[in-house]
């Protein structure tokens, strides 16, 4: 991706990324972490689906399905590693492991073997102490 970091949208995308990230901060228990998972996947997913809407449709998150790199990906494995946290219920869990899949997904074999130690980090402590409900997503 050339000059992504140059294009107005990828800066979008990118802003819209902070924003969500800037809410893990001040969680008030494990149902805020729920919804901001949430939050997270959509600015991530919203622009997968975009692609093949009506090409009328304008929105700012129409264009980040082009993009295989993602904005701040340090403080997102960190963010997703903190709420892969043991103490946390097996719902956050199965949340979390849905962002990671999208990410997966998104930014494609290669570049994952480049950053799969970043995002590994959550990962695999998970497997040591996760539910029953949990083993199979991650595996």
């Amino acid at each position: 991706m050339e000059d992504a970091e140059y294009d107005s949208k990828y800066k979008s995308y990118t802003t819209q990324v902070e924003k969500v990230l800037k809410q893990f901060e001040s969680p008030r228990g494990w149902a805020d972490l729920c919804a901001y998972l949430s939050k997270l996947k959509r600015v991530i997913n919203d622009g997968f689906n975009s692609l093949y809407s009506n090409k009328t449709q304008k929105t700012i998150l129409q264009s980040n399905a082009k993009y295989q790199l993602i904005p701040k990906k340090l403080l997102i494995a960190k963010r997703l590693s903190q709420c892969l946290h043991h103490a946390l219920p097996s719902g956050v869990h199965l949340k979390t492991l849905d962002v990671y899949v999208l990410i997966f997904k998104r930014i494609g074999m290669e570049r994952l073997s480049r950053d799969l130690s970043i995002y590994s980090m959550g990962l695999f402590p998970l497997v040591g102490h996760s539910a029953m409900s949990v083993r199979p997503k991650l595996l």
